[in-house]
């Protein structure tokens, strides 16, 4: 760290890379806007750290994709939450004066951490603030968590929006794509969805491609993965490989014809990898999206591209990546096979929505594909929606419905300045 010691920290807790990619990143660049902030600012004197906390749904790798946005002096990984709650001088001088602001995970870890730090406190409340009592401020989503908070906790709450919301109007700034009707293949972020995402949808691709032929495809490299890992995924090393028809593909290297890096498949389908994060720029402009669960449901709902949620069921084996205790049961090792083939069927049996804007709604925005399909099915479907650009404008509309008004980035940074001790 450079500079005279900092007097104040401004400290954003995460989880996961969803979470890391669609609320720190934006918050984190609008408080370097609007704020003198290290390190962008060495001689400030007020840093932003950032603290990554356990979560079954982190892929590991949140610390790597942190340190390449270049916007925290520090940033704790989560294996060593517990060592700065026990010992914080251990990673470096922490200044006297903060806040604390929780951006995903847990919420009672930011209730230990700023207790131990002795900072204030503010919660991002997507659906519930389950702490308000040593929050010292809350910022929800929207009405519906704010009502669900104590009356006597609620002038500590501001309504705020969607930090989702806010992603649309950044990704118009960026390059358009080549043209073609384009499909965004998004196979997931953590191994245990690669292993089937990946075989599954560039099999996907290439009867997609056959039944239209005009149809040009892209998938983001998310930043927890590299993409050596997704060709050997998409190749006989994975071992759901043999149950699909996709050979192995080939990665071509950029060229004075085309700068990025693709993926070709046996079959002479073309991939646009892409590797800039996030991809918000190269997604808003897809015509339609087939994607796992997760996050990423939550941002294409965002940037309001029509999408198809796949679940293929047909290797719960592998399809452990379940939150919860369960979830953490279901990996040891011993019981792993067993109780993760068994988690995962009850949680299928007994599920709700799983896309965010179905959640959001209450209702079917998108369509979700759960059980054992099939590429040829899932191509057939893409096929038929994309012949009907009428029925992709009506559920883009939808999701443009349910992504709220922008301001909520500028907001909620607004209300951390507000918390931050000036003297």
């Amino acid at each position: 760290m450079t500079g005279p010691p900092s007097a104040t920290a401004i400290v954003l807790v995460c989880n996961g890379p969803g979470e890391l990619t669609t609320w720190v990143r934006p918050l984190a660049e609008r408080l370097h806007a609007s704020l003198a902030l290290r390190p962008r600012q060495p001689q400030a004197a007020t840093e932003l750290r950032l603290v990554l906390v356990p979560c079954p749904n982190a892929t590991g790798h949140e610390r790597q994709a942190a340190e390449r946005l270049g916007l925290f002096s520090s940033i704790v990984p989560a294996e060593r939450f517990w060592k700065l709650l026990l010992r914080p001088r251990r990673y470096g001088p922490w200044p006297a004066r903060g806040v604390v602001v929780f951006l995903g995970g847990d919420q009672f870890w930011t209730v230990l951490l700023k207790a131990r730090l002795g900072y204030r406190h503010l919660t991002y409340a997507e659906w519930v603030a389950r702490w308000p009592r040593w929050n010292d401020r809350i910022a929800a989503m929207g009405p519906e968590a704010a009502r669900r908070l104590p009356s006597r906790w609620s002038s500590r709450c501001t309504v705020v929006g969607d930090l989702m919301a806010d992603l649309s109007e950044t990704a118009r700034a960026e390059a358009p794509l080549p043209a073609g009707q384009w499909v965004a293949l998004l196979p997931g972020s953590k191994r245990a969805k690669l292993l089937v995402g990946m075989p599954f949808l560039l099999d996907t691709a290439d009867r997609l491609a056959a039944l239209r032929p005009g149809c040009r495809f892209l998938l983001p490299v998310a930043p927890t993965t590299t993409v050596t890992e997704l060709l050997a995924l998409a190749g006989p090393a994975n071992p759901l490989h043999r149950h699909y028809g996709s050979s192995e593909p080939r990665l071509l290297e950029p060229s004075a014809e085309a700068p990025s890096r693709w993926l070709e498949t046996a079959s002479g389908t073309r991939i646009l990898l892409v590797e800039q994060h996030p991809a918000h720029g190269a997604l808003s402009q897809c015509a339609l999206a087939l994607t796992t669960v997760g996050a990423n449901t939550a941002e294409l709902g965002a940037l309001a591209v029509p999408m198809i949620v796949l679940v293929p069921t047909q290797h719960l084996q592998v399809m452990q990546a379940w939150d919860g205790w369960l979830g953490l049961v279901a990996r040891l090792p011993l019981l792993r096979w067993l109780l993760g083939v068994a988690l995962t069927a009850w949680r299928m049996r007994q599920r709700g929505f799983l896309a965010w804007p179905n959640i959001s709604a209450g209702r079917a925005v998108v369509p979700e594909r759960v059980g054992p399909i099939l590429p040829q099915e899932i191509a057939a479907e893409a096929a038929d929606w994309l012949s009907h650009p009428e029925r992709l404008a009506g559920q883009r509309e939808d999701l443009r419905a349910l992504r709220g008004q922008p301001g909520a980035v500028a907001a909620l940074a607004a209300m951390v300045t507000e918390l931050l001790p000036t003297a």
